[in-house]
């Protein structure tokens, strides 16, 4: 009962302290706006419209999918796909960080490179390269066929090769952080003790990294389960969900009986999402006494290194393979027919794409900013304010993540192509459509940067400035802002680059208005012009790295000028 009084003594503290900041107020109320119109009423009608059927509320749409193989086999098909890519995945991503962080590799800024490159690029131009290398008129084809006979890259063993290389940096990414937060000291002692280094890896490091390894495999399950664009290239008669349901909008002006395969694609997805958020908030798996020493294993049993450097080696080799020949395949005049150097399919593509690369730049830099800020600002919210709705804005701010971009697709074309109560504007055809999309598809990750960054600075520092009078707008803006930096130009980062390799959600909401690169490349795909599409692919790549470069010095010279202001230790 005291409990009781002291919660609702502190939630009526804090509604009071609130009415006094009207800019906080309209924020968030704004925020709630935002979130239900961009996040939740795209899902909402992709459910409902998924139990219409002749403008009646029917259940005949999944009593239709759960009973003819046609559409089940597909699901089961996703779910086979999604467990197997995230398992080779994770095994990708944690034999790259225990190489780094464990043992004695060369060169291991080089690796750590290798290791996040397919990031910056559409996760199909593995999927283009693994049919210019092993397609019916791929490069080593007749090697291959000479060697183990008859076989085919298109199918379940095929996009299990290409998304592993395509997702699997995410799980290096997550095991990175993972294993660089493991005490090195911890597996020292264990060592001096006589233990061997296997038995220190089963006993110690592994252990310790387990929830790690959980939080990876299941967010590489969820980029599978959502993938659109290698399957689109790849999957062969092996047929997946997230295809089916574009198809069955797209070819068959189904949107009901697509909306319910969209929902099928949902459920796994958003089951994994909360699980993954139940291990990241489990804490007590790392073992960190103040910071990790500096120390590193003294030594590593070559049975340990020798399988590791022989998979890194083999992984890095691949990836080299893969991205290799997009670049030899872009300047083949014709590819499988007549292998003659040209440079024509460059000159071509800035002809017949230079639209499309315009679109897709023009776009991406005005939601990558509105972006970073939105996810910033609530991030703010989240850790520095309390209100009624925080938790709801924390979680359906996140709810993006988790959901695959055919089904966010699907949503905004029954959402904002015509008006409604709930937003009285149509958005379908417009530039917004697609701006609007981005912004709440990629904010999660700036969201879970500001968050990151807001726990290692001391809520002093903006008390301080409340307390001489600045509102919550201004805090945010001069103190807040300029701390969190190094992670909100992170976020713009991953927010510019998904918005320039974006597929699955944006295909959907294209016009002839306004498309974008990706759309182009996998047009030229679909039409076994695979020269031009390698010309274009390596055209985005090249943006995105310019982009790159450039954020970088901006992160350098605003970092610079945060030091010099004296807002972060020295």
């Amino acid at each position: 009962m005291a409990g009781g009084t002291v919660r609702l003594k502190t939630s009526l503290k804090e509604f009071r302290k609130l009415w006094k900041e009207p800019f906080l107020i309209i924020a968030v109320a704004v925020i709630f706006y935002f979130l239900i119109v961009f996040v939740l009423f795209p899902l909402f009608q992709v459910f409902k419209t998924s139990f219409i059927v002749k403008k009646e509320l029917s259940f005949a749409n999944y009593a239709v999918v759960f009973s003819k193989v046609y559409y089940y086999q597909p699901f089961l098909n996703s779910i086979l796909l999604g467990l197997s890519t995230a398992s080779a995945g994770t095994l990708m991503g944690y034999a790259f960080a225990f190489a780094i962080t464990r043992t004695p590799l060369k060169f291991k800024k080089f690796f750590r490179l290798i290791a996040t490159f397919p990031i910056i690029s559409p996760p199909f131009v593995v999927a283009l390269a693994a049919v210019l290398l092993f397609g019916r008129s791929g490069t080593l084809a007749p090697y291959i066929t000479r060697i183990i006979g008859a076989y085919s890259i298109y199918g379940y063993g095929g996009l299990v090769l290409v998304e592993t290389i395509a997702y699997g940096p995410t799980a290096f990414l997550v095991l990175y952080g993972v294993l660089g937060a493991i005490d090195p000291a911890l597996e020292e002692a264990s060592m001096d003790l006589g233990a061997s280094r296997w038995k220190v890896f089963i006993t110690v490091t592994l252990p310790l990294s387990i929830p790690g390894i959980a939080s990876a495999w299941l967010l590489v399950f969820i980029q599978s389960m959502a993938d659109f664009g290698n399957p689109m290239v790849l999957s062969g008669n092996f047929r997946v969900l997230s295809v089916q349901a574009f198809l069955q909008i797209t070819g068959m002006y189904d949107l009901s009986r697509g909306s319910t395969l969209a929902i099928l694609l949902l459920l796994p997805t958003i089951t994994a999402f909360f699980i993954q958020r139940y291990w990241v908030s489990r804490k007590s798996y790392v073992t960190v006494t103040g910071k990790p020493t500096s120390a590193t294993i003294k030594r590593v049993e070559w049975y340990i290194k020798l399988p590791v450097y022989f998979f890194v080696f083999t992984i890095t080799l691949l990836i080299f393979l893969l991205y290799g020949t997009v670049v030899y395949g872009s300047f083949q005049t014709l590819w499988g027919v007549n292998p003659a150097l040209t440079i024509k399919n460059y000159v071509e593509t800035f002809q017949v794409g230079k639209n499309y690369i315009i679109d897709s730049l023009l776009l991406s830099t005005i939601a990558t900013p509105l972006t970073g800020i939105l996810g910033m600002f609530i991030a703010f919210l989240i850790i520095r304010k309390r209100f009624f709705g925080r938790a709801f804005i924390e979680i359906s701010s996140m709810l993006t993540f988790a959901v695959p971009g055919t089904v966010v697709g699907i949503g905004y074309i029954l959402a904002f192509n015509q008006r409604s109560v709930v937003f009285p504007f149509m958005l379908s055809g417009t530039a917004w459509i697609i701006i609007l999309l981005l912004i709440f598809r990629n904010m999660p990750v700036g969201i879970r940067s500001g968050i990151a960054a807001l726990q290692q600075i001391d809520p002093s520092i903006e008390e301080a400035s409340t307390d001489l009078g600045a509102g919550t707008g201004t805090t945010f803006r001069k103190i807040t802002l300029p701390m969190i930096a190094p992670a909100f130009f992170s976020g713009l980062v991953y927010s510019f680059v998904k918005a320039m390799t974006a597929i699955s959600a944006i295909i959907f909401v294209v016009s002839g208005r306004w498309n974008l690169i990706t759309v182009a490349i996998l047009g030229f795909v679909d039409n076994s012009q695979y020269a031009q599409a390698a010309a274009m692919s390596i055209i985005l790549i090249v943006i995105v790295l310019a982009a790159l470069g450039v954020i970088q010095l901006a992160v350098n010279r605003v970092g610079k000028g945060v030091r010099a202001s004296g807002l972060i230790g020295t």
